[in-house]
């Protein structure tokens, strides 16, 4: 009688093991999937992947700019515009912060995180004018688009190679987890069916 309960209790702890495995299996496909529609997306669209030395040639600084591409704006906004020369062409080009600075508004070359205050905007805006005039006489690296889709050159990537490592960590961690509980699991069944099937033989 015993040694049934074990075998019931044995049987039930493999398949309530075997569940979580196939969970963690699912959960981690779920997450691949996800991953590959959100951000896979944003590192392979982004175009601006060759690195190229830039100098600042002249930056102008709009009092205001249409805003209404921009969410959190309620009124315009100083726009600043960045105009560099790419040292391998000779080409003069805008520069953008980010990828996505060129998306949300195409006008400015910087945008600031928070809109809503102005007097705040326009210190900003100024400031970062003012770092990029002291980079008139220096050369800095700056991104471009080898294929020639886009004219324009962007200041720091967003989405990098490396950035697509660690949103694969955890879901990669949880696909091995549940891998090994069932390879585990499946061992166990195997070794058990044999013990018994050989102590069957030796009777």
């Amino acid at each position: 009688m015993l040694a049934k309960k074990l075998v019931t209790a044995q049987k039930r702890g493999e398949t309530r093991a075997l569940c979580l495995g196939l969970g963690m299996v699912a959960c981690s496909m779920v997450m691949y999937f996800f991953i590959g529609i959100t951000i896979v997306p944003l590192y392979t669209n982004s175009v601006w992947t060759t690195k190229t030395n830039c100098n600042v040639l002249k930056t102008n600084i709009k009092e205001k700019v249409d805003c209404s591409c921009c969410e959190g704006a309620n009124d315009n906004y100083p726009c600043l515009e960045v105009w560099v020369n790419l040292n391998f062409s000779g080409q003069e080009v805008m520069l953008y912060h980010t990828e996505d600075t060129r998306r949300r508004n195409p006008k400015c070359s910087y945008i600031p995180p928070k809109l809503e205050n102005a007097t705040k905007v326009k210190q900003l805006i100024e400031t970062v004018a003012e770092n990029f005039r002291k980079y008139q006489t220096k050369t800095f690296l700056c991104y471009w688009d080898p294929e020639g889709k886009q004219t324009n050159v962007i200041l720091r990537r967003l989405y990098q190679p490396k950035d697509l490592y660690f949103p694969f960590i955890w879901p990669s961690l949880m696909l091995i987890g549940g891998i090994l509980i069932i390879v585990t699991v499946k061992v166990n069944q195997y070794m058990s069916a044999f013990s018994a099937w050989k102590y069957k033989t030796n009777i």
